[in-house]
């Protein structure tokens, strides 16, 4: 697919979700949780396997007055799942503990300083999974995102004096890994993206250093950007068009120019994080006619490829064997259901 993008006019845009959630896991197996982990997995397993040990762990919730739920066991192709798996166990720590002192088993009990381990490495992993979730998002801009979310994970990972060495050998990995990760990215989209963003247009996520040439490019595009179809002009009286002529403030009868264009835009205040960049040049149409023009053409392109993943899922398990015969009217129907259903839920 990536060669065959190549050979089109197309950009691309390497979905970030999955250089970040490599990232992660290449720390797990290069740090000093992977003996933790293990364990944790083989006590999951423990309840999995067995209902009778499941109504055990159900029993011990309901004495502790906690919600009757089951352990999570971490898949390796599924994202942040780790992270459910440590903090469900964590979450049900003394449950766990008393079920298993109640039953006859092999399994090697986590020790203090591992559960301690288990709480730090929860403390790591939430950004990322806060970070995978709001740039696979379909129903708000994305792309414009990544750079300020990359950033904001990278001050994450600074080594604090209070870190222990298996903290610190994670950190050093995570952002060593993910910066040659971010060498495959498209950062010439990316950065124009950011910069054509209210929220994100002082470019703070930026080395100072780097800022001037962003603007550069989007000047250049705008020089590229054709100009917008304008209705023929009537016929004015001479007289009418030599009092304008005079009463004009321009000293040049070309019509502006991309910096004065761009130095306007610059000049509008940044807003909130929370409001939609895409209403804003909505709003802000009339006022920067070529700049809406290069904000919707690179504030619309996702910065995942979750999205479309997502869709081809619901398809599929709408579409199957029995239901090879629907239209394709009834099918865009049950996708835009379930969809509508979907967000109905998480409200």
């Amino acid at each position: 697919m990536i060669a065959a993008m190549r050979l089109l006019t197309f950009q691309h845009m390497p979905c970030v979700a999955h250089v970040l959630q490599r990232t992660i896991t290449v720390c797990l197996a290069d740090s000093g949780f992977t003996g933790t982990l293990a364990r944790c997995r083989k006590i999951e397993g423990h309840f999995k396997h067995s209902p009778s040990n499941t109504e055990e762990l159900h029993k011990e919730q309901t004495e502790l007055e906690q919600d009757k739920e089951p352990l999570i066991q971490d898949v390796s192709t599924r994202w942040n799942s780790t992270l459910f798996m440590i903090s469900r166990l964590l979450k049900n720590q003394e449950a766990v503990k008393a079920t298993l002192a109640k039953q006859k088993h092999n399994l090697t009990m986590l020790t203090t300083a591992e559960w301690d381990r288990l709480q730090r490495l929860e403390t790591l992993l939430k950004p990322c999974r806060y970070v995978t979730e709001l740039l696979g998002g379909e129903t708000y801009v994305s792309c414009s995102v990544v750079l300020p979310a990359l950033r904001h994970l990278t001050r994450i990972m600074e080594v604090s004096d209070d870190d222990p060495a298996y903290v610190v050998r994670f950190k050093a990995a995570f952002k060593k890994d993910l910066s040659q990760r971010q060498d495959a990215l498209n950062h010439g989209w990316l950065r124009v993206a950011t910069a054509l963003d209210p929220r994100f247009k002082d470019l703070k996520c930026l080395p100072r250093g780097e800022r001037g040439g962003v603007w550069t490019s989007v000047e250049a595009l705008l020089q590229k950007e054709p100009d917008r179809a304008t209705p023929e002009p009537t016929e004015e009286p001479a007289r009418k068009r030599s009092f304008l002529l005079f009463n004009s403030d321009s000293e040049s009868e070309d019509e502006e120019g991309p910096n004065r264009a761009l130095g306007r835009y610059r000049a509008e205040p940044t807003i909130s994080e929370t409001d939609c960049p895409l209403q804003w040049w909505s709003t802000h149409e009339g006022t920067h006619p070529q700049l809406s023009d290069l904000a919707r053409k690179y504030l619309g392109s996702p910065a995942t490829s979750v999205p479309c993943e997502r869709l081809f899922s619901l398809a599929g398990n709408i579409v199957q064997k029995k239901r090879a015969a629907l239209s394709s009217e009834n099918v865009n129907r049950l996708v835009c259901l379930s969809n509508w259903l979907k967000e109905k839920q998480n409200k």
